[in-house]
């Protein structure tokens, strides 16, 4: 160990240097009791504050996905225009209160009559829609 430099004493000093003596008091984000931290970047007293935090963390970020989740939902109801002439299939499931695959189901039988400008591009007449009830 002495042909590398290092001795006994040399470990000692080495903890002395890279130590923090910092002591910080602070206040506990989650419980709010008075803790002296070692960092400037401690936020909790305990591993467990920690836990629960991080916790209430994850609970709260999934309540906000699930509302966003139903604000989207919401945004896409049908919500009528003027004087359509046309309804898309969306639309028309929407105000049947049925499914899309109802609407595509009810056009391959005959019951309702739409026109299909293109793959993805099926139109509903609104006086036809009128026809099935």
């Amino acid at each position: 160990m002495e042909a590398f430099g290092l001795n006994k004493y040399s470990s000692r000093l080495k903890n002395l240097i890279m130590s923090s003596n910092i002591r910080i008091e602070k206040v506990c984000q989650y419980c709010g009791t008075n803790f002296i931290a070692k960092t400037t970047v401690t936020r909790y007293c305990s591993h467990t504050c920690n836990k629960k935090a991080y916790k209430l963390e994850q609970r709260n970020l999934k309540i906000s996905y699930a509302e966003q989740g139903i604000k989207s939902f919401e945004e896409r109801q049908y919500q009528p225009t003027k004087n359509p002439i046309y309804l898309t299939v969306r639309e028309t499931s929407t105000i049947l209160k049925c499914s899309t695959k109802m609407i595509y189901f009810l056009i391959k039988t005959g019951r309702l009559k739409a026109i299909n400008l293109s793959v993805r591009k099926t139109r509903i007449k609104l006086q036809d829609l009128a026809l099935i009830y």
